[in-house]
């Protein structure tokens, strides 16, 4: 373990006895929401993404170490293990190293060498190895056995190079120098399987680029491409490099060239090793690309669940549709539904203005304040009609929210238990409505693959794809904290320590019990033991509660500290604590930690949430643009200026909604004047930013987006 404490503190970049900590609290069973937050003085104030990203680099290792000791046993039991060979499987550094060295001792299926193997034919192998000058064709008729099936010098010859093809495919310094050789050089080249067919792959009909820079969305765009039939890709190094390689590593130098050694290399070569090595570089290629696109969509959904609330406001949310009709549903300002309707406004002139009635009926009904659409099928001319039927309707304003997995959650059991009374339809439209509300606690009821916020989410490993987002969300719901009185079991599934079993039990307690009154309740749900509650018991909010400390983020094992904070301060009970950061400051941080009995990272944090008691971090982020007009394609012109939300961010570009119907593209060229390497050093989902419009072209329904060369006004 020392050595894999070390491994990780050099790769990134941290002490030795932090990262040690760390690895006890993650074998203790403690969660990383917990670690963060909590255990600050034990790693250095990691983030939760350094946190998890050393979380997920020890399991490899641990697993690459149990594999190191793996092999070692099954050679020692072949009676083959070597001590150089032990040094390299005990040095190698990854996954692959180890399986190259094994790989001449692993069982094979049977193959041309087994079968000249078993027909005594590994001794002329051998020999003809030495590359000592003698004539092969001598050296194999003294292997020539017709009981043995080798009735001529030629099959003994044929049957020795399979041996030879095999040891050499087998060695792990060449494959080892190949796979390096391979990411450096190769070339990729896609071509079209039927040219006359036209697709979105048209751009990679005649493409050819070189590994080392091919772009992970190239690369996720290719194998789509190939896997719907529409491409066909190979992969080859330049010239012969490739069997040049494996020839230098097979003949021995200083010696004259044995033409037998050398036909069987570049057989070793075009028979095993080339076709292992370009499914080896495609995989590790795709590896990269899925955990590139993997991270973009972290990136993404983090800043997505974190949108700013809008709260305290009666909310109407428009499903829009054609067919089947505008699903409306009207939620009070804690989400409850109040009202649903079924409106038909692109049926005709008549539908529309009766469904503007309709809507400006409960609007006044229910002093509706903000209307949320959603930007699906039909949102162009349901917006339309929302900006339209707002001039009736003063201070009222709307928002088109994404209703990605809207769809997914309405048809989903929980929606069902949630919801038994409405059709799917209906419900729909209050997650709409609730998106606007309070994202967080409402997407948190989808699966995150299915919210959008990203590229190629359905070609990404799932499995490592799922871990990847739902840690993002727990990672988010933590730093908000959790009302224990109001949230959901889907939200309380994501506090740290608890689980779906928890979590019910929690909802389930208050609903026979009533509202929770204090923290230390929390002990008394069935099943949430000691440990779970120090895991979660700081990320609840009990509002309820008459001890001010339970509506913090003041884990109760402080409680004490924070007590002896106020005292050492002179802030007294209920006294406006205002100012109490400054004066700990002007005191000493260090000073005062000593006097509290807890580190200075913890102080900070007790100091921060004193101040301000039930504060939510999401209200310091770019608030919602809301709208009471609509402006369609035919209104844009190159130059105008906008303000516009970020919607997306991807390897090519930054996709914003400026108020139409279709989001703008802005090209990482013309996301800042500066080079960078992703839109995601300047700008993340969510973000209120300025653009300027380069060019539309209604046809294709694009919009060409800057946030280049702006006007300092603009900009501001």
């Amino acid at each position: 373990m020392d050595a894999i404490v070390q491994t990780l503190a050099r790769e990134l970049g941290q002490r030795e006895d932090y990262v040690d900590h760390v690895v006890q609290l993650l074998e203790e069973g403690n969660t990383i929401p917990f670690i963060a937050r909590y255990r600050k003085e034990l790693h250095g104030a990691m983030d939760d993404t350094t946190l998890r990203n050393l979380e997920t680099r020890l399991k490899y290792l641990q697993n690459l170490q149990a594999r190191r000791e793996e092999v070692l046993r099954s050679v020692e039991t072949l009676g083959k293990l070597t001590p150089e060979l032990q040094r390299a499987v005990e040095s190698a550094g990854t996954l692959a190293e180890v399986e190259d060295l094994y790989r001449p001792y692993r069982p094979k299926r049977r193959t041309r060498a087994t079968v000249a193997r078993e027909k005594g034919l590994e001794p002329l192998a051998a020999e003809l190895n030495r590359q000592d000058g003698r004539d092969p064709a001598v050296l194999a008729a003294a292997y020539c056995n017709a009981e043995l099936g080798v009735e001529t010098v030629e099959e003994a010859l044929a049957g020795a190079s399979d041996i030879l093809a095999e040891e050499i495919s087998d060695d792990a310094a060449v494959r080892q120098a190949l796979r390096q050789l391979m990411a450096k050089r190769a070339v990729l080249t896609s071509r079209a399987a039927d040219p006359e067919k036209d697709s979105v792959y048209r751009l990679y009909y005649a493409f050819s680029s070189p590994v080392a820079r091919l772009q992970d969305h190239q690369i996720l765009a290719l194998n789509r491409g190939e896997k719907e039939g529409f491409l066909k890709i190979s992969l080859a190094l330049p010239g012969a490099e490739g069997q040049a390689l494996v020839c230098r590593h097979a003949l021995k130098p200083g010696r004259t060239v044995s033409q037998f050694v050398k036909a069987a290399a570049e057989d070793a070569y075009t028979r095993l090793i080339a076709p292992a090595a370009e499914r080896e570089l495609r995989g590790s290629l795709t590896d990269r690309a899925s955990e590139g696109a993997i991270r973009n969509f972290s990136l993404n959904l983090k800043p997505l669940l974190l949108q700013p609330p809008v709260r305290g406001a009666v909310t109407m949310g428009l499903d829009p549709g054609y067919r089947n009709g505008c699903k409306v549903a009207v939620v009070d300002p804690t989400g409850r539904v109040l009202d649903t309707a079924v409106v038909y406004p692109t049926f005709s002139r008549q539908k529309e203005q009766e469904a503007q009635k309709t809507l400006l009926d409960l609007i006044r009904r229910y002093a509706v304040r903000h209307i949320a659409i959603g930007n699906g099928t039909a949102s162009r001319e349901t917006e339309r009609m929302t900006a339209e039927m707002l001039r009736q309707a003063p201070g009222v304003s709307y928002a088109v929210v994404s209703e990605a997995g809207a769809s997914v959650y309405s048809a989903s059991p929980l929606a069902a238990e949630e919801f038994p009374m409405y059709d799917v339809n209906l419900r729909s439209a209050v997650s709409i409505a609730r998106r606007l509300q309070d994202p967080l606690a409402e997407l948190v009821k989808i699966e995150p693959q299915a919210i959008g916020v990203g590229q190629y989410q359905h070609d990404m490993p799932q499995k490592r794809l799922t871990e990847a987002l739902e840690a993002v969300v727990e990672d988010c719901v933590n730093a908000v904290g959790v009302d224990v009185n109001t949230a959901s079991a889907s939200l309380l599934r994501q506090v740290a320590g608890l689980h779906a079993a928890t979590a019910q039990n929690i909802v389930t307690y208050r609903e026979v019990h009533g509202p929770f009154t204090a923290r230390e309740q929390l002990r008394k749900v069935p099943k949430l033991g000691p440990k779970a509650y120090q895991q979660c018991a700081g990320f609840l909010r009990v509002p309820e509660s008459s001890e001010l400390l339970d509506h913090t983020g003041v884990h109760p094992e402080s409680y004490p500290a924070a007590r002896k904070l106020l005292a050492l301060l002179g802030f007294g009970e209920g006294k406006d604590r205002t100012g109490l950061a400054q004066k700990a400051e002007a005191l000493g941080w260090e000073q005062a930690a000593e006097a509290c009995g807890v580190g200075v990272p913890t102080l900070r944090d007790i100091a921060r949430e004193l101040e301000k008691p039930g504060r939510d971090p999401r209200d310091e982020l770019s608030a919602p643009v809301l709208r009471r007009d609509v402006m369609e394609l035919k209104d844009l012109k190159p130059g105008m200026l906008l303000t516009g939300t970020v919607r997306n961010v991807i390897d090519f570009g930054v996709f914003v909604d400026i108020g139409v119907h279709q989001d703008g593209l802005v090209h990482i060229s013309q996301v800042t004047d500066q080079f960078i390497r992703h839109p995601s050093q300047v700008v993340r989902v969510g973000d209120v930013v300025q653009v300027a419009v380069l060019e539309v072209d209604p046809k294709r329904g694009r919009i060409c987006l800057t946030m280049r060369n702006l006007p300092k006004e603009a900009k501001a």
